[in-house]
């Protein structure tokens, strides 16, 4: 299979996980309300994770996620973590305003927590994208590199068209579209928090 068509799928693939209504989307929308450019800076942290996790699957050490405890422990942090963002996001509709220099943490800080703490992120790297890399490897470290670049770029520029659209509609609608945004981004945080917490719970059991 020549390299292009691989990387077609892979773009498939991403964009398949990538556009999944999760934790990350919740956030990039709610602090796309305060800035269009959060979900890049967004993307930019949860790829301080994700490129080494991606080399250190290349080089072997992807079975380690298989670990049942450790992905009982990140379930149970990254759940207690979520449960923190939505809390605050819930604060956040108490003010007459939205300050959003008063965010809950910079949009590099929560896409690097919330990829540590996502346990679905590390089961998709520990088995689909563990098959993507393995097929990677057949173009050589050059493949690998264009996997890993391609399949990044997919995190950026959807997570950065939503905080754009997040923003833009903000702005239009004013602070009421805003407390809405944060109060379904809060909603869905919390039903992965408490999602996450249960299921590490029962795999420590």
């Amino acid at each position: 299979m020549p390299l292009i068509t691989f990387l077609f799928e892979a773009v498939l693939i991403s964009l398949s996980g990538v556009m999944a209504p999760g934790p990350m989307t919740a956030t990039v929308i709610g602090k796309g309300s305060e800035s269009p450019h959060a979900g890049a800076l967004v993307s930019i942290g949860h790829g301080i994770i994700e490129f080494p996790l991606m080399v250190a699957i290349y080089f072997g050490f992807g079975i380690l996620l298989k670990l049942p405890y450790v992905e009982a422990i990140i379930a149970i942090v990254g759940g207690l973590f979520l449960l923190f963002l939505a809390l605050g996001m819930f604060r956040s509709l108490r003010r007459t305003e939205i300050n959003p220099k008063r965010g809950i943490h910079s949009p590099i800080i929560a896409g690097i927590l919330l990829s540590l703490g996502n346990p679905y992120f590390l089961i998709w790297w520990a088995t689909v994208g563990a098959a993507l890399i393995i097929r990677s490897v057949g173009y050589g470290f050059a493949g690998f590199m264009a996997f890993a670049f391609i399949h990044w770029s997919c995190d950026f520029v959807w997570c950065y068209f939503l905080s754009a659209l997040s923003f833009k509609g903000g702005k239009f609608f004013g602070q009421k579209f805003t407390k809405v945004v944060f109060a379904i981004s809060g909603i869905v945080l919390l039903f992965f928090s408490v999602k996450f917490v249960i299921s590490g719970v029962k795999g420590l059991l």
